[in-house]
């Protein structure tokens, strides 16, 4: 068996059949049913013309429909590619058209967004409708969509495809400022390196081969102690469809996925305590204080022995959470994973016995911190330098070569991946990060990364959330600014605020104003939402 998501799949699910692969509130889609439903989704896929290279969008939130797809386009060798339900207009048909989407799934909740654009993506063969509701305009389907639950009643199971080992991957990330840009694996590679690092962390010895995960999940199985894993953020995000879904499922697991479209952390917990996760994804502060407050507001109202593994990535993840949530959960480990979709770099794992620090993290055995002029920094320096990745490199950014050569460029004959992130190394060979460079805040020639602000901004305890950016100024170029929300029933006052960041911040680093908001703006997925934090200041 070649090492490929798919076929890996396809065979826990003749192993484990009856066992649940995916749960969403009272609905609950066996392992043999996730692979015929799929199964009848590739027949559709490949009535409509698809081939191996063609590109399936899946416009949805979460829901077993959107694992369904993922899995469908990988069976028969065609790319998923993610599409985020907040696109609106002009942002869905830019993605419509650069990833050459071909066929594309969508609840029926969007159906009038995507008959807004259809007639502008002329590249599109295929509507497939997951029905879910009339859309914001009123109206209750898309004409000429094939409604999901009519296709699977009416379409036989597609004949499984071998691999071939050209297969590709995209996965499309907005990052914080520009267009969202597809990054390209081979499947190949990308599954591998999955299945290599995967097994560590949840406590199952190393796979020798694709062969042993079938034999795994039904070993599992029979010890009583399948893995129940959840994500917490979108499929539509790297974090929660890897480490929340696509990982999981390789050893068979149930991938939970909450019934609410936006967090809540009483549903959260509620579902960690009813199906017995043993392993939540997270994005950091914006994902884990929720869930921490609803604990110190009802301690001992769930009952949480189940939960063992909290996984992390993609923002910051302060020490004071972490450690909060282990006072909860002592038997509790968080892996903070330093990584992005171009790439993982690195990770710190904090339990009830080992403390680490914000930010900082161990690097991985293939990455490392280079200066500008390509020289790699030496540790306990103090220089400030790029992180790379030398371990699963992406191809590229698909149609972008310019982009590509940027961000993926070899060192000394090592191709490295540079997403962009900033950090020190320290004396132990820890890795300090300090933030994105391209959020790097320049201001009277003094640097200033954004999430070292922000970190001691939320050290205030009546702080919530923050958020830090830069706005033109006369004198210096750019001015340091922030805004803030308040954890409930908390009251402070900006200049309160500042004055206990201080002790934490050299001067300059200070927010020069601070204004408090209701909300921080964030993506679904946690992400901060930096150009919404800098119109505050318009």
């Amino acid at each position: 068996m070649r090492t490929h998501f798919g076929a890996i799949w396809e065979s826990v699910a003749d192993a484990v059949g009856d066992q649940a692969a995916i749960v969403q509130g009272e609905r609950r889609v066996s392992w043999r049913d996730y692979e015929q439903r799929a199964a009848r989704l590739t027949t559709a896929l490949l009535d409509a013309g698809v081939v191996p290279g063609s590109k399936v969008g899946m416009y949805l939130y979460n829901s077993p429909e959107y694992a369904e797809t993922n899995f469908a386009a990988i069976k028969c060798r065609a790319v998923p590619i993610n599409v985020n339900y907040r696109y609106l207009g002009d942002e869905l048909r830019y993605l419509l058209d650069d990833a050459d989407i071909e066929v594309l799934v969508f609840h029926s909740s969007l159906g009038d967004r995507v008959r807004a654009v259809r007639d502008r993506a002329p590249g599109l063969r295929l509507l497939i409708e997951v029905d879910d509701g009339p859309a914001a305009d009123g109206t209750a389907h898309v004409d000429g969509a094939i409604g999901y639950d009519e296709l699977q009643a009416t379409t036989a199971p597609a004949a499984r495809i071998e691999p071939q080992g050209d297969e590709l991957y995209i996965f499309y990330t907005g990052g914080t400022t520009g267009m969202p840009k597809g990054v390209m694996y081979p499947l190949e590679d990308f599954t591998g390196f999955f299945l290599d690092g995967y097994p560590a962390m949840i406590g199952v010895d190393p796979f020798g081969t694709a062969e042993d995960l079938a034999p795994t999940a039904r070993r599992l199985l029979d010890e009583g102690r399948p893995l129940v894993a959840m994500s917490g953020p979108p499929l539509m995000h790297g974090t929660g469809c890897w480490l929340g879904l696509m990982a999981p499922h390789a050893v068979g697991a149930t991938a939970v996925l909450a019934a609410g479209r936006s967090l809540d952390a009483v549903e959260t917990w509620d579902t960690v305590e009813r199906e017995g996760v043993q392993h939540l994804v997270v994005v950091g502060d914006a994902f884990a204080r929720p869930l921490l407050r609803a604990l110190d507001t009802d301690p001992g109202r769930w009952d949480l022995d189940s939960l063992r593994l909290m996984i992390s990535s993609g923002a910051m993840f302060s020490m004071d959470v972490k450690q909060g949530l282990i006072k909860h959960l002592p038997n509790l480990a968080i892996a903070d994973v330093l990584g992005s979709t171009e790439g993982g770099m690195g990770q710190s794992i904090t339990t009830a016995e080992t403390m680490a620090e914000t930010a900082k993290f161990a690097l991985s055995a293939t990455a490392k911190v280079f200066t500008d002029d390509g020289r790699e920094v030496t540790p306990g320096s103090g220089e400030v330098g790029m992180v790379a990745n030398g371990g699963l490199t992406p191809i590229g950014y698909y149609k972008d070569p310019e982009k590509s050569a940027r961000t993926f460029r070899e060192v000394d004959g090592v191709r490295y991946s540079f997403p962009g992130d900033m950090a020190m190394v320290e004396a132990d060979g820890t890795l300090t990060l300090l933030g994105r460079g391209s959020n790097c805040i320049n201001t009277g020639g003094e640097k200033v990364f954004p999430e070292e602000v922000e970190e001691a901004l939320k050290g205030h305890p009546a702080v919530d959330d923050a958020l830090v950016v830069g706005v033109p100024d006369e004198r210096f170029g750019s001015r340091v600014v922030a805004i803030a929300s308040l954890s409930p029933g908390a009251v402070a006052e900006p200049a309160e605020i500042v004055a206990d960041a201080r002790t934490r911040l050299a001067s300059y680093k200070l927010p020069r104003e601070l204004r408090l908001v209701d909300h921080v703006p964030r993506a679904p997925n946690g992400k901060a939402d930096y150009p919404a934090a800098r119109a505050v200041f318009d």
